[in-house]
């Protein structure tokens, strides 16, 4: 779900208590400024998504490198 910051300052219980079944994103001039979610999200869920994720014939290394080289 998306709001506006006006939005969430006007109604801050009700999205506090929906950020604790679903990510609310805050806008502000059209642009993502901040992520309400869960603190008891399921992490693990979450790790196991990511697996997979970097094709097999890539090590970490190369990875780390070329992500740091792009900074």
């Amino acid at each position: 779900m998306s709001i506006t910051a006006t939005e969430l300052k006007m109604n801050l219980a009700k999205y506090l208590l929906m950020a604790s079944t679903q990510d609310i994103y805050v806008t502000k001039n059209g642009k993502v400024i901040a992520k309400l979610t869960s603190p008891y999200q399921d992490k693990v869920g979450i790790a196991e998504s990511l697996i997979g994720i970097i094709p097999g014939d890539v090590s970490l290394n190369e990875v780390k490198e070329e992500r740091l080289s792009e900074i």
